[in-house]
């Protein structure tokens, strides 16, 4: 008998070639029913799969990222099978799951237009009725490159004959549908029981500029239909909060054929930066932070240094100054290290803290440019803190305390990530473990719930990721603290401790905007456009009904510009209706009507964004209101 050990650490005994799904049905009918794949020692695998040793496994249902990952995997399958069934001569190329769905590539000679989609996702829902099974087949390689020949598939064929020598070369039928896959997926097709195509794009195959432009079709897909209309009700939410057309509307900033992937804030888009980046100074100064300034272009020797050239130099711009080679920096570290390294430093200095709001650049391809969420360059406000090792929980947690601070202020929930070493990384073993158990206990230590990313993190060293959830339920990764052994010692950084010897620091790079230009996206799409009153570009506007009220009005934003708020007036000669609704569309938090009571009485007509009418007050009461909004950082969404 073989022994599985469950999630919970119960043990079960089974006999070798027990499947999967039996275990599920031993635990319980109705997890089986829930069930859509499993982890079997530690890596994702199918309910089909025999136990053939002793092992760890995890049942996985909808509610497990892996669960819907498998969903979303046999989903793309039902797509590329109702392509085919519709459009024989269609060729095929990849279709995997991501985040949220799923989508795959085709090659075809006719554009696949909004009517096109709306047949395939019937054929879809045909496929999964029929709830046929997957069915898992190995061949050779000679074997599974003849197969897909005749099967006239030339990406297919591609794929396998760059697969390494020796690699298992696997199949998933279903019905009369094959497609080369490694799987997993779940048992049947009936198990898709919701799903919608969402959108077509154009893909170059395998992502290289200079291969053939394919259409990609995007979907997603659930177990139940109110899940899947929740899901389309918040994409629809998220069309009109787009930041884009929200930047637009309100002149916050533009992006330019002149520059693409190079955002030009405008003066009240700088307002909203100004605001952050004050807010983010007067945190930092209170929490021990020093502001440092670095050059944006170094010489690129620094960049070998640091190893950047080895795991980024596909993400930089260079450039050349007098017949030296200099590179444009994608992160700000390198400067840090340096500013470090001009004093000597004594353990007593330790931590040393130092902060900068540093412009990088990083060369995106264009397709992936996306309005101030996915930029070419961008404010990071970075911090670097050299510590010693005995610091580094303490230090960890001062820093989590302040992400979490931050982050309130906002209203922003979020979730935590780990992750863990990646193959394409540098340092020893033991490096990357205490850099992973220190980050692990600070979380600990602060009692914080967090998700393991396993090979996710830098290539020197384990992160915290914080992913920000914002009002409409979509997730944003922002935040992060990376523990780094590795560029104290290619700097070659040292502290004096209180032997009088010479030691090497531990080093935190961290984030919390992440780039000030994201979080700005982020931000109007939190808020709408409907910013809290202390953010706002624009806090007060004050019309006047007619010209009688011109001087009156004149006065009012005068006298509220004197006590620091940011005003503006409309004295335009309009319907008093017309001004109000445009004050509206612009999303200003307050709106102040005068007209000949106001005047007589040296009161104010007082509308709010959120509140409504507020009748009528006097402008000492108005402004301790929206001092205080302002003062307490009040926010309402």
């Amino acid at each position: 008998m073989l022994k599985v050990t469950l999630k919970d650490g119960k043990v079960l005994e089974v006999e070798k070639g027990t499947k999967i799904a039996d275990v599920a049905k031993s635990i319980s009918t109705g997890l089986y029913k829930k069930s859509l794949g499993a982890k079997l020692n530690g890596k994702r695998d199918e309910l089909m799969t025999s136990i053939e040793e002793d092992s760890n496994l995890e049942i996985l249902t909808f509610e497990d990222e892996d669960g819907r990952w498998i969903l979303r995997h046999t989903a793309s399958h039902i797509l590329a099978q109702a392509v085919k069934r519709l459009y024989p001569e269609v060729k095929l190329a990849i279709g995997p799951a991501i985040d949220n769905g799923f989508y795959y590539d085709f090659d075809a000679e006719f554009p696949i237009t909004e009517e096109l989609l709306g047949k395939i996702e019937k054929e879809m829902e045909k496929i999964v009725k029929e709830n046929l099974e997957l069915e898992r087949f190995e061949l050779p390689r000679d074997e599974a490159i003849k197969f897909m020949e005749q099967k006239s598939e030339p990406y297919k064929v591609e794929l396998i004959k760059d697969l390494p020598e020796g690699e298992i070369i696997s199949f998933y039928k279903q019905g009369e549908f094959v497609d080369l896959c490694a799987g997993p997926h779940v048992e049947a097709t009936g198990k898709v029981k919701a799903l919608k195509l969402l959108s077509v794009a154009g893909a170059y195959w395998r992502g290289n500029e200079k291969n053939k432009m394919l259409q990609r079709i995007y979907g997603t897909a659930f177990i139940k239909k109110a899940d899947l209309d929740e899901y389309l009700n918040m994409l629809e939410e998220a069309k009109k909060r787009d930041h884009r057309k929200i930047g637009k509307e309100l002149d916050l900033f533009s992006l330019n054929e002149e520059g693409p992937g190079f955002p030009f804030f405008h003066p009240k888009g700088m307002v909203i930066r100004n605001i952050l980046e004050s807010y983010w100074r007067e945190v930092h100064v209170k929490a021990g932070y020093d502001e440092i300034r670095t050059p944006i272009i170094l010489n690129e020797a620094l960049w070998h240094q640091s190893g950047h050239w080895d795991h980024y130099k596909e993400n930089m711009y260079f450039t050349k100054i007098d017949d030296g080679d200099y590179a444009i920096k994608p992160m700000n570290c390198p400067g840090s290290m340096l500013v470090y390294k001009n004093s000597l430093h004594s353990y007593k200095e330790l931590p040393i803290r130092l902060a900068e709001l540093g412009l990088v650049h990083r060369h995106e391809k264009s397709g992936a440019l996306h309005g101030l969420m996915r930029v070419r360059n961008f404010t990071q406000d970075d911090a670097h803190i050299f510590m010693t090792k005995d610091q580094i929980t303490d230090e960890i947690l001062s820093v989590i305390k302040l992400i979490d601070s931050f982050y309130k202020v906002f209203g922003f929930e979020y979730n935590v990530e780990l992750s863990t070493r990646p193959e394409d990384s540098m340092g020893s073993d033991e490096d990357w473990e205490a850099a992973t158990n220190g980050l692990r206990n600070a979380l600990d230590a602060a009692g914080l719930k967090f998700k393991i990313n396993e090979g996710d993190g830098a290539f020197y060293g384990p992160k915290i990721d914080f992913h920000l959830k914002d009002c409409i339920g979509r997730t944003w990764q922002c935040g992060t603290i990376q523990l780094d052994f590795q560029m104290p010692e290619r700097f070659d950084l040292s502290y004096v401790a209180a032997d009088g010897e010479k030691h090497r620091p531990v080093m935190v790079h961290r984030v919390v905007f992440g780039s000030i230009e994201r979080f700005i996206g982020i931000l109007i799409e939190h808020y709408a456009g409907a910013f809290p009153a202390w953010l706002a570009p624009v806090q007060v506007r004050v019309m006047n009904i007619s010209e009688n009220q011109a001087e009156y009005t004149e006065k009012i934003v005068n006298d509220l510009k004197a006590r620091g708020f940011r005003v503006e007036k409309d004295i335009r000669n309009e319907k008093i209706g017309y001004k109000i609704r445009e004050a509206q569309l612009q999303k200003i938090p307050y709106m102040l009507v005068i007209g000949d009571n106001e005047v007589k009485e040296g009161k104010l007509s007082v509308r709010s964004r959120k509140e409504g009418d507020l009748g009528s007050l006097s402008i000492e009461d108005f402004s301790s209101k929206l001092y205080n909004e302002v003062k307490e950082k009040t926010f309402s969404l």
